[in-house]
């Protein structure tokens, strides 16, 4: 993976993050609600300046053609292409499911997606879309996008999507409780949340477009992570802003020093606002260099998005004839 983007210069990667207390162990700051509040509060502070500048900065990186097509496909595997409307029905989810197994009928040698996001309720609709396809099936949970409910019903939802035949659940936050520094009763529904899952991956929102901090999203990651969360998610795709560059290294920043700290990899998906293939590759340009290329995989890193894969399919279509498809030739999702 690493020769593949030879052409990206590498910066040099920032020193990993100086955990409060010299803690070794997580299970000692998730011990009491005093020890969790203060290993959170006890995180530096994200210089906003200095991260806003290195994104700025990381923007600006060029990549050579060879790279660039290499990262287009890359992108196309880590969507995870959604359809979160009040308006969807079962011959929109197939629809998109044939999709993205064949994203671009025209060119086999154009990759599937990672998955397809539904509503719990449509699960069963993509499941046997995508049979035998190797596409996962994610469902939003947990009272999707507001996260407003009782815990007992958010269980039963996740249960819900896992029994339809749900491989992946992205959970929302209750940014109520996280904002009034509730953080035990927060950690405490996303270890339930977990333990819901069974076999399914978790990936837990936490709608950094309502955290009003750079600090708020460093500590919501690590509450995740420590949660149990298998991805951190950057937004619901609902509320603006929802992902953005810099909140994106913040939780990168987050998902490498946890491995570093436990052995434990988890991913990042960025989703929410992600439309062109020029964003694209800059959120792949800045997952190498701060999380390292090893990060550089579906597993570990994931596009949250409805309308980016048809730019990232017109890119390609470039990159092959020179160019551009007109967009009347792109199925709209």
């Amino acid at each position: 993976m690493n020769t593949t983007l030879a052409s990206l210069p590498i910066l040099e990667v920032p020193m990993s993050l100086v955990l409060p207390g010299e803690v070794s162990d997580l299970s000692e700051v998730t011990a009491s609600e005093s020890a969790l509040r203060g290993f959170l509060h006890g995180l530096p502070g994200v210089d906003q300046v200095g991260a806003e500048k290195r994104v700025a900065t990381l923007s600006t990186r060029s990549i050579k053609k060879a790279s660039k097509g290499f990262a287009l496909d890359l992108a196309i595997r880590m969507v995870d292409l959604t359809t979160l409307e009040g308006a969807d029905t079962p011959g929109k989810v197939r629809s998109l499911c044939a999709k993205a197994m064949r994203p671009d009928p025209g060119d086999p040698e154009v990759p599937a997606v990672a998955a397809v996001c539904v509503y719990p309720d449509l699960v069963a609709t993509a499941v046997d879309a995508l049979a035998g396809s190797g596409i996962h099936v994610a469902s939003v949970a947990t009272a999707f996008p507001s996260g407003r409910s009782s815990l007992e019903i958010k269980l039963i939802e996740t249960r819900d999507a896992v029994a339809a035949g749900a491989d992946e659940i992205d959970m929302v936050i209750d940014r109520g409780a996280f904002l009034s520094g509730r953080y035990g009763q927060v950690l405490d529904e996303i270890v339930a949340v977990k333990q819901a899952c069974g076999a399914a991956h978790l990936k837990v929102i936490l709608e950094t477009g309502e955290l009003a901090t750079y600090d708020n999203v460093r500590r919501a990651s690590w509450l995740a992570l420590a949660g149990g969360g298998d991805f951190i998610k950057t937004s619901t795709g609902k509320v603006s802003p929802a992902s953005t560059l810099p909140v994106t290294m913040i939780m990168l920043e987050a998902v490498r020093d946890f491995a570093q700290l436990t052995g434990e990899i988890r991913g990042v998906k960025s989703a929410g606002g992600i439309r062109t293939a020029k964003d694209a590759v800059r959120y792949l340009v800045l997952v190498h260099e701060i999380a390292g290329a090893d990060w550089l995989h579906p597993d570990r890193y994931r596009f949250g998005a409805s309308s980016l894969l048809n730019d990232l399919l017109m890119q390609v279509r470039k990159q092959a004839s020179g160019t551009y498809w007109s967009s009347d030739r792109i199925t709209i999702d």
